[in-house]
């Protein structure tokens, strides 16, 4: 289990976390940061040694490893410009002392990167979460390779937010040859592969991963019964309670999609099961349900995983015939109707299932007050607005049209009322003392900019007396431009 970062929303829409989560979304800062790592890989350009310098800093450093005492033996300082020279991948390791699941797998990723990974090509980056030097020079001293300095806090802080980390440990492999992200999942690829067998770890095409057979009941298909089809893949496993919550919901929104929409669509079972029995157990079960789906055979039933970048189960992804993720969030389709196949998510998505709402900055509309039908009308007129930020990855836009837990956790950590606070009446310990009522205006809505990535901060203002949606664009202008107050999230 991951060590989660202090700052985060749970709900139960969100998938049960067993390893860390980082989420990435390509930006312009890592597509410039994978340009200059693949340049540098095969002989460095002036151009390229200047955009890793600009990321990483202009020195990095080597560890000086342990004095006979325990004590940190110091390192030196190297040229970022020259390190990555001749190596095929470079590893950004997020890691910290006080984490417990952090300094189980450190001696892990040493002893593998000794004794394999750096002669097959591999360099790796520390990017600590330490709460002071000391701290980090003593981790430090215990690993083979080199970091980024703990004083460069900004740039810890630009690495963590762009790679979407929410969760250490995380170690983000890159390739050094072409510049693109092979995992962000690197502690599953060395756990799993520490001898570097398959290093470094490419994943297969969708088409590769995906197999030729399945499981059609006791049946055996071939990967004709898909063609064509739009899919439904379902990361579950028997032993996970919210899996066997979901599953009956899913089995019966299944039957009917399939009763409408017949073979545009299917659901492939992906388990995640310790054993076979387990599996093929559950798999029953499901189709008794209603579930009458295909399933990946048990030996290849973790195939997708990487490809997907799967962080938690239950998980329900929806895909286009080639692979192409159509819809992350496919938990809650569960009440969708076939009329809206093949399911694109909306601009603005609601906060009951707040997906990404961690690893990305999200503006939070605050409707529970609002009477549905202006709640319709200001979700007419800031959904212009949302589209464009959400379609480039910058941000994400969702709305709290009822309380609900993640609402009330969100007010909660950013200090707001709740909504059932909202006509609260609070009387003085006299009872013939003034009382106070306190309420909110429906035609103001609050609106929360949460950018959770940057260390929990969060901004806080309304919308527009017009309801256009100005005062939304204003507020994003305000936080691109650094003019809003930023404020801390409260630790939960």
């Amino acid at each position: 289990m991951s060590e989660s970062v202090p700052y985060q929303i749970h709900s139960e829409a969100l998938p049960l976390r067993f390893y860390s989560s980082s989420g990435f979304q390509e930006s312009l800062f890592s597509r410039a940061f994978f340009s200059a790592v693949a340049e540098m890989g095969s002989g460095a350009s002036a151009e390229a040694k200047s955009s890793a310098i600009q990321l990483l800093g202009d020195k990095l450093l080597k560890s000086g490893g342990l004095k006979a005492d325990g004590a940190a033996a110091g390192g030196e300082s190297v040229d970022t410009a020259s390190v990555f020279e001749g190596k095929k991948a470079v590893g950004l390791y997020f890691s910290a002392h006080w984490c417990p699941p952090c300094r189980g797998f450190t001696p892990k990723l040493a002893e593998a990167y000794k004794a394999h990974l750096k002669d097959k090509g591999l360099e790796i980056v520390f990017v600590s979460s330490d709460n002071s030097e000391e701290e980090f020079n003593s981790y430090f001293g215990e690993m083979p390779w080199l970091a980024l300095p703990f004083g460069e806090r900004t740039k810890k802080a630009d690495l963590s937010k762009k790679f979407k980390v929410s969760g250490i440990p995380t170690f983000v492999i890159i390739n050094a040859e072409n510049g693109s992200v092979i995992t962000t999942d690197g502690r599953s690829a060395v756990m799993s592969d520490p001898e570097g067998k398959k290093f470094p770890w490419i994943p297969p095409t969708f088409q590769e991963a995906l197999g030729d057979q399945f499981m059609d009941g006791d049946e055996t298909v071939d990967k004709k019964k898909l063609e064509g089809k739009t899919l439904g893949l379902y990361f579950s496993a028997h032993w996970c309670p919210p899996c066997r919550a979901f599953t009956p919901q899913l089995a019966k929104w299944y039957a009917e999609m399939k009763s409408e929409l017949g073979d545009k669509f299917e659901i492939i079972f992906c388990s995640g099961d310790r054993d076979e029995a387990s599996m093929k157990e559950y798999y029953k079960e499901q189709r008794e349900a209603g579930g009458k789906w295909l399933a990946l055979p048990f030996h290849r039933k973790d195939d997708l995983d990487p490809l997907f970048e799967i962080q938690g189960i239950p998980t329900f992804l929806i895909v286009s015939p080639e692979g192409k993720v159509i819809n992350k969030n496919g938990r809650s389709l569960t009440s969708a109707p076939a009329s809206d196949f093949p399911w694109h998510p909306p601009i603005i998505g609601s906060l009951e299932d707040p997906e990404g709402i961690n690893e990305t900055p999200c503006m939070c509309l605050m409707l529970e007050s609002c009477e549905p039908a202006l709640q319709k009308r200001i979700l007419e007129a800031v959904t212009p607005i949302a589209e464009k930020y959400v379609k480039s990855g910058e941000m994400l836009f969702f709305a709290s049209k009822s309380p609900s837990s993640v609402s009330t956790q969100i007010r909660a950590l950013c200090g707001l009322e709740s909504v059932s606070q909202v006509s609260k009446v609070e009387k003085s310990a006299d009872p013939a003392g003034p009382s106070l009522v306190r309420t909110l205006s429906s035609d103001t809505p609050t609106l929360i900019l949460l950018d959770i990535p940057d260390s929990g901060g969060f901004y806080v203002g309304k919308m527009a007396k017009e309801l256009d949606g100005s005062g939304v664009q204003a507020m994003i202008d305000g936080w691109k431009g650094k003019s809003l107050e930023r404020k801390q999230l409260s630790k939960p």
